[in-house]
């Protein structure tokens, strides 16, 4: 008969099955410090031997790593998928940028209906709060907040769509837009024009999804990553003519 005795679970396997769950739901964040070891102890309400066997292992799985003095923190390399030569090689070549702002379009159109389908109140309200502070930066002018916040307000509709595969996924392709990869996003918040447009278009996301309109919340995804995908080729195309126009200058004056 295909049955065995059941054995009490240790201690140490309840920790790591927590902090697992933790990090594949996004809760525990790349480059993340863990609470101390007795803070962290009292709160799962173990001993420290059970709490150090499962760091041991979480660390062997290479989701955990220690920083000498410092502590332990989710591993740095959740937040990445792709390689440093495949990195260095989407940012040589502008097909890589397109390629890039397509999958987004439709991936993060997928993730705003679901997030206006799946999402808690909760999930909404911490949209609705990113939102209430790109206003806030926008009126302020700080193109390097509304950049980043830009960022925060995307994620924050993919982890509302309750998709761990897609949240992880699309963590990724967002560190490289941080890192500039593809394309500098401070240079489209530094123009008045675009900065009021881009603002327009995050609210209308923003009211689609807590009127939890999915087909709207997917639209207004769309026409925004539309709107950045003509607004980066126009910029492509103004520089292309600016650098022959520099080469006419400088023959010209030199001749």
């Amino acid at each position: 008969m295909p049955f065995h005795k059941v054995q009490p679970e240790k201690l140490s396997q309840s920790v790591v099955r927590q902090i697992e769950l933790l990090i594949l739901r996004g809760i525990l964040r790349p480059g993340e410090r863990l609470p101390s070891e007795r803070e962290l102890s009292e709160k799962l309400g173990v001993s420290r031997p059970s709490l150090r066997e499962a760091v041991a292992e979480l660390q062997g799985d290479g989701l955990l790593t220690s920083r000498a003095g410092a502590g332990i923190y989710v591993a740095e390399v959740l937040g990445s998928a792709f390689s440093p030569a495949l990195t260095r090689l989407f940012s040589r070549h502008d097909e890589a940028v397109f390629d890039y702002i397509a999958f987004r379009r439709d991936m993060e159109g997928l993730a705003a209906e679901r997030a206006a389908r799946f999402g808690s109140d909760t999930d909404l309200k911490v949209i609705g709060a990113v939102f209430t502070k790109m206003e806030a930066a926008h009126a302020k002018r700080n193109s390097a907040d509304e950049a980043a916040l830009d960022a925060e307000f995307h994620l924050a509709i993919i982890e509302a769509s309750h998709n761990v595969v897609m949240l992880h996924m699309m963590r990724s392709m967002y560190q490289l837009l941080r890192e500039g990869v593809f394309y500098n996003r401070q240079v489209m918040f530094k123009q008045r024009t675009t900065r009021d447009d881009l603002l327009h278009q995050h609210r209308a996301i923003n009211s689609a999804l807590q009127a939890r309109d999915a087909a709207g919340a997917r639209k207004a995804v769309e026409r925004h990553l539309d709107y950045v995908e003509a607004a980066l080729s126009a910029q492509a195309r103004a520089d292309r003519n600016e650098a022959i126009a520099a080469q006419r200058y400088e023959h010209v004056r030199t001749r």
